[in-house]
């Protein structure tokens, strides 16, 4: 089974200290603990409105960017890059929270709409809708009024925990994706997430 090719990894999240820790930033997360796992090391880019970092993976060498454009606007970062680099959206992943997914659950995805997510939103506005999504389950605060607060703030240790878990199992599931393809990917991350 053919392996997927990857250029550019994008993780979706606010810049700040101030919203390190918060659920709307599990997709800086993964980044992040990609980045640690593979050797890659941030910087910033104003051409590329955001960080990035390359890391080498299964033989294929991969952008990670963190928009610095605050998650509204991120699709702006992800343009400036691909545009750059001359990278197609299928060649994107875009990692990101999930409200409509559990805590600690993961799901691979090729396409679809935004969902609500307005990074996403911003993304399919600048690429098109052709890209694949890594989705991060946060859960759902239950009424759409409770949202926004919601994904701005920290959740309680033992759900970012079971994020953080989610963060690693992805990560871990990265060089099978790009080895063996998307299907094999999801397959693993779904049993896993399942196990929540």
């Amino acid at each position: 089974m053919a392996g997927l090719t990857l250029k550019i990894i994008a993780g979706l999240g606010n810049p700040g200290p101030e919203h390190q820790s918060t659920r709307h930033n599990a997709g800086f997360w993964f980044c992040d603990a990609l980045a640690r796992r593979h050797g890659g090391e941030f910087r910033d880019y104003r051409k590329y409105s955001g960080e990035t970092a390359r890391i080498g993976v299964a033989g294929q060498e991969i952008i990670l960017l963190k928009p610095t454009t605050y998650m509204n606007r991120s699709g702006m970062s992800v343009r400036q890059l691909s545009d750059f680099f001359k990278i197609a959206p299928q060649e994107i992943l875009v990692v990101h929270d999930e409200l409509d997914l559990p805590v600690g659950s993961v799901r691979l995805k090729h396409g679809g709409g935004h969902g609500g997510h307005n990074g996403l939103r911003d993304i399919i506005a600048h690429l098109g809708e052709d890209f694949w999504r890594l989705r991060l389950g946060i859960g759902h605060p239950g009424t759409k009024a409770e949202v926004i607060d919601y994904v701005l703030t920290r959740a309680p240790k033992a759900e970012e925990e079971l994020i953080l878990d989610a963060v690693n199992t992805a990560v871990d599931a990265v060089p099978m994706m790009l080895e063996q393809g998307a299907e094999r990917a999801m397959a693993r991350l779904h049993v896993r997430a399942g196990r929540n």
